[in-house]
């Protein structure tokens, strides 16, 4: 996964992933809940993402377990996924930080203080 940017979707269904295996529904859940419902995956766009990184080895199968009648599939996170989601959130973190601090210097003073 280093060679391309990792996208939004899979950075929050990796990071889904950090505490416990989930199915499919669980992760989009998971995924709504994590980015305060900005974030919606569509099904079809899940399983793409999930697809994805499993060839690149962030992500692999857990169980399968049934339920109504189908086989849910469970999905963890490799200790690969847990080493790239480290340096995306920090790399995400020093790119936020040096945004701050830019914004901070531009904007002109505001009323009522110094």
């Amino acid at each position: 996964m280093a060679a391309r940017a990792m996208t939004e979707p899979a950075f929050f269904i990796l990071t889904a992933l950090i505490d416990a295996p989930r199915h499919g529904y669980g992760i989009v859940g998971e995924v709504a809940d994590l980015s305060g419902g900005r974030v919606r995956l569509k099904i079809g766009t899940l399983y793409g993402v999930l697809d994805r990184l499993v060839t690149d080895g962030l992500v692999e199968l857990d169980r399968e377990e049934p339920h109504q009648g189908r086989l849910r599939r469970y999905y963890r996170l490799t200790d690969r996924g847990l080493d790239v989601l480290t340096t995306e959130a920090t790399r995400q973190a020093a790119n936020a930080e040096a945004a701050t601090q830019r914004l901070a210097a531009h904007r002109p003073a505001t009323t009522g203080g110094l």
